[in-house]
């Protein structure tokens, strides 16, 4: 068999692997892929490769901030926040505390996860809280020193499926 004919069977082969196989199990860290996690620090350099060595692209100033991992590089994850940016940062800089920022404009915060529940609290859009718990279209979220429910349609920062306790 020719080279290229043998380059050409492996890279069929790859496909119909990552088809087959979920993506999850593809992760470096054996976790999956994607999931959410939070900045660490005041101060992330987001850079646009998985290294020092790339330039630094954007900054973030939000420690706590969520952030979805799409992708690992040894110690560096591809991230993208809640507005769509998208860059590669030490993974000493991210937490798996799991938070979530509030979209949409201002949105009711409740006691209880049902749209007819008392009113908790009204949150502007941007505000990052930390997230308790989900259960169907709800999560229950703490923001300062308040605690309550809000529709995980109205946050960013969790799958529309994960159930978190």
């Amino acid at each position: 068999m020719a080279p290229c004919s043998k380059l050409v069977a492996v890279f069929a082969f790859c496909g119909l692997v990552s088809l087959s196989v979920p993506v999850a199990a593809l992760a470096e860290t054996g976790l999956p892929l994607p999931r959410y996690a939070s900045l660490r620090a005041n101060k992330v350099h987001l850079r646009t490769g998985p290294g020092i060595r790339y330039p630094v692209d954007w900054i973030f100033v939000s420690r706590g901030m969520p952030v979805e991992i799409t992708a690992e590089f040894e110690n560096w994850r591809r991230v993208r926040d809640w507005q769509g940016t998208e860059g590669w940062v030490h993974r000493s800089m991210l937490s798996g505390k799991r938070t979530a920022v509030v979209t949409g404009g201002i949105q009711p915060m409740r006691q209880n996860p049902d749209p007819e529940s008392a009113l908790a609290a009204r949150v502007m859009e941007k505000v990052v809280g930390r997230v308790l718990e989900c259960e169907g279209a709800w999560c229950r979220i703490e923001i300062g020193k308040r605690r309550g429910w809000m529709r995980r349609a109205h946050i960013w920062g969790v799958y529309s499926d994960e159930q978190l306790k």
